[in-house]
Formats: C-alpha cells, sequence, structure tokens
C-alpha cells in the first residue's frame, strides 16, 4: 500500500510534516521518577528521518497533547521548525500551522496513533500513523507504516516522502 502511484503523488505534494509524540517519535510508555519527572526515549534513526526532512526544505512541526521538557529539548535537539506543547485541541495547532506557513491542508503530512489525532488526520494530505495505532486511526491514515511508534515508523515517513521527491537528493 505504501508504494503506490496515488500515495507517492500525495506524498510529492508535502511541504510541512508534523507528528505527535507519544506513541509516534516514542513507544508510547511513560516512565516517571519518584518526584513525577517524566522521561521519554526516542529512536535515534527516527530523528535522523527528521533531520533530513529539514535539510531538503521541509516544515516540521510537533503537536502533543502532553507538555513535557523532554520534548522540547527533543524538537530543539532535530531542528523541529514548531512545537506545540499542552496542545488539547490538535486542529487549532493544524490551523496555525497552515496560516504560519502559508500551506494547505493537502500540503501536510501528519503521523498520529490514537483518538486525539483523529481531528488532525482527517484534514489533512497525507493522514499516517505507525503499525501500532488504534484502528480508528489507521482506517482514515492512507500511510501506515511497517513499524511500530518509537520503532522506526517515523523514519518510514520520512523516508517515503523523500524517495517520493525523486529531485531530491539523499
Amino acid at each position: 500500500m505504501n508504494n503506490n502511484i496515488e500515495l507517492k503523488s500525495k506524498a510529492k505534494k508535502i511541504k510541512l510534516v508534523a507528528f505527535d509524540v507519544d506513541g509516534v517519535m516514542t513507544d508510547g510508555s511513560l516512565t516517571f521518577d519518584e518526584n513525577g519527572v517524566e522521561y521519554k526515549t526516542f529512536n535515534a534513526k527516527d530523528g535522523q528521518g527528521i533531520v533530513m526532512l529539514n535539510r531538503h526544505g521541509f516544515k516540521t512541526a510537533i503537536i502533543t497533547a502532553r507538555d513535557n521538557g523532554t520534548v522540547e529539548c527533543r524538537a530543539k535537539m532535530l531542528g523541529i521548525t514548531k512545537l506545540f506543547m499542552g496542545q488539547k485541541n490538535k486542529e487549532i495547532a493544524l490551523n496555525d500551522l497552515c496560516n504560519e506557513f502559508k500551506v494547505s491542508f493537502d500540503e501536510i503530512a501528519y503521523m498520529g496513533d490514537d483518538l486525539p489525532d483523529l481531528c488532525v488526520l482527517k484534514k489533512v494530505g497525507l493522514p499516517s500513523c505507525p503499525n501500532d495505532a488504534v484502528d480508528e486511526v489507521k482506517d482514515i491514515a492512507i500511510f501506515v507504516s511497517n513499524k511500530n511508534g518509537g520503532r522506526g515508523a517515523v523514519r518510514e515517513l520520512c523516508d517515503f516522502i523523500l524517495k517520493s521527491n525523486e529531485d531530491l537528493v539523499l
């Protein structure tokens, strides 16, 4: 499914790629220490995919309902263009991205994994999810990674978008 011509043509239109965090950039585990400090584990290959998107001129964004310093640190390390944390209504962030970067919904790819992502996935041009996303998300996604969240799903999407744009030198 991820290699068909129609899907590649949608990927060629993409100018901005946005991601949820828990269950997408991570495996969805929530780890806390005894003081309530939250820790997250990210996949290095996923991060390299985002770095490559940035290097090729794509805008990148994170839209997450949680507010976590680890996410802010990771976003800075990867050069994420725009970070939305504590975003309970992700559709507001999507509209802000369109306005700020002058892109239309069909020029945005979004990877989400759970019910709070549905409002964004229903609007974007390349709705995507990890293999272990909930069924409601998988029903909407047109790019379903072969990998799970935090285990290469982000990288697979990044590589697909980059390879679909054959004029880019990887």
